[in-house]
């Protein structure tokens, strides 16, 4: 399984990762929010080279130019709710892409001990498809796993990427055990080393459907 982690070369994301984090910047809903998007952008840009592509002829008012197109769109699927503005930045490049949406939350056994339940899936076939998975914070993995096992009863895809901003050492390294390895590439933006008793990520940046959206009571 290849881990691509966007922290480990300066660029104008790590701008954009510097702003998410910081609890002053995250007063505006906004900008975290449109923060959130711009990541998404980048990352749709560095997959969108790992795609198939074919060469056309296209008329230009002057003569025929000949230019790459995709030749498949690929499928994009979110985990509500922080997931939205960062599967919007994919959308903004892969405008033509169908789309997932799946609904996975924490249901607290105890103040530290919850399960991962999935409620609501709508998505196309993605039998022999692209499948791209964006969620913005990969803390233990199993919302992931369980969002991608939902997905399977639409199709096999042909490769899964998936998508994080901030994801821990713990929930990598559980998604390359979970995942299959030989067609599953991990974009990230930062791996950060440990999670909190509440499963939160460390440093993080705390609640992203919060920051987003406003506390939910």
């Amino acid at each position: 399984m290849e881990i691509i982690n966007f922290a480990e070369t300066p660029s104008l994301m790590s701008q954009y990762m510097s702003e998410l984090r910081d609890k002053e910047v995250q007063k505006d809903m906004l900008r975290f929010r449109r923060n959130l998007e711009r990541i998404g952008e980048i990352m749709a840009y560095e997959i969108s080279k790992r795609l198939n592509y074919e060469r056309r002829q296209v008329q230009t008012p002057l003569a025929a130019a000949a230019c790459d197109r995709l030749n498949e769109q690929p499928v994009l699927a979110t985990i509500f709710r922080a997931g939205i503005p960062f599967h919007q930045g994919f959308l903004a490049y892969f405008d033509q892409a169908q789309n997932a949406f799946v609904s996975a939350y924490r249901k607290y056994r105890e103040k530290d001990s919850f399960d991962v339940f999935i409620e609501y899936i709508a998505s196309p076939k993605i039998e022999g498809k692209t499948l791209i998975i964006a969620d913005p914070m990969l803390a233990t993995g199993s919302s992931m796993e369980l969002s991608y096992r939902a997905l399977l009863t639409k199709g096999e895809p042909t490769h899964i990427h998936i998508a994080s901003v901030i994801a821990s050492q713990k929930a990598i390294d559980y998604v390359s055990e979970v995942f299959p390895a030989e067609k599953t590439t991990v974009w990230v933006g930062a791996i950060d080393p440990e999670l909190n008793p509440h499963s939160y990520i460390v440093p993080g940046l705390g609640d992203a459907g919060d920051l987003a959206y406003g506390v939910k009571e």
